[in-house]
């Protein structure tokens, strides 16, 4: 016999709102939000190019989990703006949908015997996976939305590879849960009551199942007692066996409706969304977005007034290393090195482009108007006339991403430059002055700022 004051007993759980109808509502919400999450993921990675160098994927051991399909482009100039918008914003939205869902199951965590069989076994692993890779890589996303760096090593590979681990035991879950799941969903709606109506009744029914034949009675121990037969579901949408693990067998009166659960869980994401999805924008909207870095205000005012990840004088850049008599860009190539000033820069046709800031934690900015050197113009400069890939090299002295490399593509594209300007005025020291790359439809820390170097050829 059990005992009911233990949880892996099932009279331990009293809630009425479990049931198969409340957690298949959840389930198919993650499953369709969990996809677009890892599909956006991926392309996220591909946005690095990451097979062109190591500088831009430092991933260690990744073999086959590396691969990805195509050269980043350059068309739209949006695209990485709302790929990687999309993936932060939702998933910070689906966070109560996710917490609802785990709540939902918790009986079955801590039901014994640990394994039926092996293929309950199983079950069990890949329930243990999905639990524990889907809280791990909300977890580590959200830090790095937050800017709270306190991972035990790289964001990057932590989040790659616990991307990969979820997302098997996720689709592993899924396939053996998804017919269950419609399943659940479709008898509730023929009985017309979407887990709502005969709530009440349904619980009542739980409570009296024991009494239903001769001498059975419920039991909250979970012992099995003569005269027990299947447990109506608390939704009311049929029978479900007592070992479903969903349904208490004593519950508690309910408080609340499944339908008013699903609203508070709703509601909840919805609060998320509207306060985090205003740092894809400028003005008043991103103002709404008070739990997010890059939220609420822009951090200046003026040409240069737009937001920023690292500042220079975060990434260590001093003036004597910038102003006009010590900094030089270095450009290499095919035909040799030349070294520039930026008068001699400036010296050199210039180009405008507009084009936004977008950055892995999700944020970006509108477009901001570029002005400087055209990529493939410095490419020729060093005997390149068919524009190959860059390497490009900051003066910034500590941090990730102090070198990126840039694929053909990117350096051909006419709205690549080597920014001198922007919104008309020269840059300031936190945009990247003396000169930035600004690339479109490239992730934020692939636009290197305080440029010393740039290395022309196949990388």
């Amino acid at each position: 016999m059990s005992d009911p004051r233990l949880p892996s007993s099932p009279g331990f759980w009293r809630s009425p709102l479990r049931g198969p109808w409340f957690t298949s509502v959840l389930g198919l919400v993650l499953l369709a939000g969990i996809t677009v999450l890892f599909v956006t993921g991926l392309v996220s990675y591909a946005a690095y190019n990451p097979d062109l160098s190591p500088v831009n994927d430092q991933t260690p051991g990744k073999g086959i989990l590396g691969f990805y399909l195509f050269a980043w482009p350059t068309h739209p100039y949006w695209l990485y703006r709302v790929s990687q918008g999309v993936h932060v914003t939702l998933g910070i939205t689906l966070i109560p949908v996710l917490l609802a869902k785990l709540w939902s199951v918790v009986p079955r965590l801590f039901a014994l015997p640990p394994a039926r069989s092996l293929a309950h076994a199983l079950e069990r692993l890949s329930l243990l996976l999905l639990v524990g890779g889907g809280l791990f890589e909300f977890t580590t996303g959200v830090l790095n939305v937050q800017l709270d760096y306190v991972f035990p090593g790289s964001f990057y590979p932590l989040h790659f590879y616990g991307a990969w681990v979820f997302f098997a035991a996720f689709v592993a879950h899924a396939v053996l849960k998804l017919p269950v799941a419609l399943r659940n969903v479709r008898r509730a709606r023929e009985a017309g009551h979407e887990g709502d109506a005969g709530q009440e009744r349904g619980a009542g029914r739980a409570r009296e199942a024991g009494r239903a034949r001769g001498t059975g009675q419920a039991r909250g121990d979970g012992a099995k007692v003569p005269g027990d037969g299947p447990v109506a579901t608390a939704a009311g949408d049929g029978p479900v066996a007592p070992e479903e693990g969903l349904v208490a067998p004593r519950p508690d009166a309910p408080t609340v409706s499944r339908r008013g659960a699903l609203w508070l869980v709703g509601g909840g994401s919805l609060l998320l969304f509207g306060t985090t999805v205003g740092r894809s924008f400028d003005g008043p909207l991103r103002r709404t977005a008070l739990l997010a870095p890059h939220g609420w205000a822009e951090p200046g005012s003026g040409p240069g007034g737009f937001q920023i990840n690292k500042t220079a004088a975060y990434a260590g850049i001093r003036d004597a290393d910038t102003n006009a008599q010590a900094w030089r860009l270095t450009v290499a190539g095919r035909a040799g090195t030349v070294r520039l000033s930026r008068a001699d820069l400036e010296r050199l046709p210039l180009h405008s482009s507009a084009l936004p800031i977008a950055c892995v934690e999700g944020w970006s900015t509108s477009d901001q108007w570029w002005r400087g050197v055209r990529l493939r113009d410095l490419a020729a400069l060093v005997g390149h006339d068919d524009p190959p890939d860059v390497l490009v090299e900051s003066l910034q002295r500590h941090g990730a991403f102090r070198h990126a490399a840039l694929r053909a593509n990117q350096v051909a594209d006419p709205r690549s430059l080597l920014a001198l300007y922007v919104n008309g005025e020269d840059l300031t020291p936190d945009h990247g002055y003396p000169a930035r790359v600004i690339v479109p439809a490239a992730p934020g820390v692939l636009n290197t700022k305080w440029v010393a170097r740039m290395t022309f050829g196949d990388l």
